[in-house]
């Protein structure tokens, strides 16, 4: 009643092999402890290129960064306006939400129109003239008139 079968056998071998390899990792744990480490041996410095070292950055090499350069947010896009007053005809306008586009006639460039930019009432196939400004999403339509 007492015999041990093959795989009873190799259970126990490979328990006590797991606990060997857990009692070997606990040891390595305690050898690599962190605690107790002086201060300066957990700085890191960040040198002049912006890499991680382990020795202070060089007061010499130090750069001056005036606040005024420093941008925040995306780029604002400069575009130049050659011509000041455009013509165009009025591809799509709704009243009720207060928005449409036109058509501009020169380069086919579809401008974005708010009614706060109108003259006077416009609806779908008058012909406009209007200036345009760079607007947070591309071209508006300012200063918007009916007439050709």
């Amino acid at each position: 009643m007492g015999q041990e079968t093959v795989g009873k056998k190799e259970k126990e071998k490979k328990k006590a092999k797991d606990r060997q390899e857990k009692a070997q990792r606990k040891e390595e744990r305690k050898a690599n402890n962190n605690k107790g480490k002086s201060l300066e041996d957990m700085l890191a410095y960040v040198d002049e290129d912006g890499n991680l070292s382990s020795t202070p950055p060089d007061p010499r090499k130090r750069k001056e960064i005036n606040i005024e350069d420093i941008q925040l947010g995306a780029a604002k896009q400069v575009t130049e306006v050659r011509e000041v007053i455009r013509k165009g005809v009025v591809t799509f306008f709704n009243d009720a939400k207060g928005y449409g586009f036109i058509n501009d006639l020169q380069s086919q460039e579809s401008v974005f129109v708010h009614i706060n930019q109108l003259s006077e009432p416009i609806k779908e196939r008058d012909k406009v003239t209007f200036e345009v400004e760079m607007g947070p999403k591309g071209l508006s339509a300012i200063k918007v008139k009916k007439g050709s």
